[in-house]
């Protein structure tokens, strides 16, 4: 049994790729930035050892240790592994490694992967085929990302941020979309088709046309994942019928318009597609006004979407609602920040959005102004400090 080690072991992508090699049978340890989040303990409750960021976690016991893209060049233990000789694998490569036993269902996109990934593997498993499922948001239910399954199909969620997609050679897929984000949509066109290209399996594409399913879960954008989800389980072979009577018991995906208390909400959007889709969901169940604080993920992830954040908020941010902006969450590292989210809020109509510089000062001005709003939301990407403003704006609704 060989001991993986797993650089940013707190991030939901790294923490299901270490709770799958540990249900596998590996030991695992890992490192990261922060400790005592929901991630980590819940790592540490099923055997895994975790350690602070600065390389203590390697030494000539570890086999492997895998990073993410995220992980830069001088990270303590990155640098100790390969002074140690420890060979070091993406973790991308890794998953697909892992996952290489069963026939693998993989499901690509701009918007959507995480839910369709959890609605195809709930249809799957309400219909007696017992997947393996790795997603890249936690589910109720799960052992957080992860549904550990004896059957031969495994479903996982792809990134295709850094296009390590690549290393992945699916059975079937899932194609949710294809828009700008960390690439333009022709760059994505093509590592989609690149990617689908000479599999023998099903093809379930989203990109142009859009079907609905009925789903327990609200809004469009939930109807037309659930239609890619369902024509998927069919395609496997399940029966339609069964397939439809699972998605109406979908508990849904943690931080995907959940629900947290009485018109309060957490979402993981991070893009324009996923702002838009989040918002306009609550503005029809919340006519009388929302407040969303919502947090860009990264420097250059802002500059990139720029024009298409500002453009969308305009456009969707009623008279009615609010948007608090917060600064861009910094990891640290070499980013460019030379363009933040005051250069964003310059964009946005003055009326519709004002600047807080942290949660706390998010809370206070949600407190002061609760009484105008019948709706408030967290969202966006990587900072764990949204989920909890969201419980503790839901504790005093």
């Amino acid at each position: 049994m060989m001991k993986r080690h797993l650089i940013g072991i707190g991030g939901v992508g790294m923490s299901a790729l270490a709770t799958a090699l540990v249900r596998l049978g590996d030991e695992v340890t890992g490192a990261d930035r922060t400790l005592g989040t929901p991630n980590i303990s819940f790592l540490e409750s099923i055997g895994v050892k975790c350690f602070p960021d600065d390389g203590s976690g390697v030494d000539e016991t570890t086999g492997e240790v895998i990073v993410s893209t995220a992980i830069e060049e001088d990270n303590p233990g990155l640098k100790k592994a390969r002074e140690l000789g420890i060979p070091v694998t993406h973790r991308a490569k890794a998953l697909s490694r892992t996952l290489s036993p069963y026939k693998l269902v993989a499901v690509v996109g701009t918007c959507g992967k995480s839910t369709v990934t959890a609605m195809l593997g709930h249809i799957l498993a309400e219909c007696g085929l017992d997947p393996m499922c790795v997603n890249g948001a936690n589910v109720p239910g799960w052992e957080g990302a992860v549904r550990f399954g004896r059957g031969e199909y495994a479903v996982a969620e792809v990134d295709e941020s850094d296009k390590s997609l690549v290393a992945f050679k699916p059975y079937a897929a899932v194609v949710t979309n294809a828009s700008a984000d960390h690439y333009s949509k022709e760059e994505m066109d093509e590592v989609f088709d690149a990617f689908v290209a000479g599999m023998p399996g099903p093809l379930v594409e989203g990109r142009g046309v859009y079907g609905e399913a009925d789903v327990s879960v609200p809004g469009r954008h939930n109807r037309n994942n659930a239609f890619l989800a369902l024509e998927m389980a069919k395609a496997l072979g399940c029966d339609e019928a069964a397939a439809r009577a699972a998605l109406l018991k979908f508990g849904g995906v943690e931080r995907r318009l959940q629900k947290v208390g009485e018109g309060v909400y957490d979402d993981y959007a991070h893009n324009p597609e996923k702002i838009k889709a989040m918002w306009t969901t609550l503005a029809e169940t919340h006519p009388e006004g929302i407040c969303v604080v919502w947090r860009p993920h990264g420097y250059a992830p802002l500059r990139k979407m720029l024009d298409g954040l500002a453009e969308m908020f305009n456009e969707t941010v009623r008279s009615c609602d609010k948007l608090l902006l917060l600064p861009v969450y910094d990891a640290g590292g070499t980013a460019d920040r030379s363009i933040n989210s005051d250069e964003l809020l310059k964009r946005i109509d003055s009326e519709k959005a004002v600047s807080v510089k942290d949660l706390d000062e998010a809370y206070a001005w949600i407190s002061a102004n609760r009484a105008k709003f019948a709706a408030f939301a967290t969202c966006g990407a990587r900072d764990p400090g949204l989920p909890i403003l969201a419980k503790r704006v839901a504790a005093v609704r």
